[in-house]
């Protein structure tokens, strides 16, 4: 007799935005295989994320590399040696890779409004939509208020840094120009979901 355990979105949102400049570093740790020795000189002895608290330092290394991971080595080489318009979808992917609950924005809220060439998205957007996904992870109705505003603010700033909004005051949307190398790393990886989710994002 088979059983399933119930689903659950393990979501990471509250962790941080993109934090683009912090990825390069963290990718070239990755390439380099560093041990956890190394890792910990790197992140708290030598500072190389420039944090002002060791503690801040140790949690935003370790919330890129969740994400990082979640991609094959090539996207981390994408990320240290391209322009930032590349590192910063790179580390868009990386995001999604972790984060399913953000993935499904992007699939229904945010491309239904560039589908129908609606202007901005609005915060209520974010609210409206956590509720729907309530339905399928009765543990998201357990999220505070403060956490789940504090999720949509990081999305929505996700969405300006990657260029789908001008800025998060008032979060006009735009088309996404994904880059030709993005494409071309999802295909060959066969993360045809990441990819179907940006392109629907794209120029009409």
């Amino acid at each position: 007799m088979s059983s399933s355990l119930p689903f659950h979105y393990n979501s990471d949102l509250i962790g941080g935005s993109l934090m683009v400049r912090e990825s390069r570093i963290v990718a070239e740790l990755l390439l380099a295989g560093v041990d956890d020795a190394a890792w910990k000189a790197a992140i708290l002895d030598e500072n190389r994320l420039q944090k002002a608290r060791p503690a801040t330092a140790k949690r935003m290394a370790q919330a890129i590399r969740k994400r990082l991971v979640r991609l094959p080595a090539p996207f981390w080489e994408a990320l240290c040696e391209g322009d930032d318009q590349l590192a910063t979808q790179v580390a868009f992917c990386a995001a999604l890779a972790r984060n399913l609950l953000l993935v499904e924005f992007l699939e229904t809220v945010v491309a239904d409004a560039v589908v129908t060439h609606a202007e901005r998205l609005e915060p209520y957007h974010w609210d409206d939509f956590l509720a729907d996904r309530a339905q399928r992870d009765p543990a998201i109705n357990g999220w505070t208020a403060s956490s789940r505003r504090k999720m949509g603010q990081v999305a929505f700033r996700m969405l300006c840094e990657v260029g789908l909004m001008t800025d998060s005051r008032k979060r006009t949307l735009r088309p996404l120009m994904l880059r030709p190398e993005v494409v071309e790393l999802l295909e060959r990886h066969h993360l045809i979901r990441l990819l179907d989710c940006l392109m629907l994002l794209g120029p009409r």
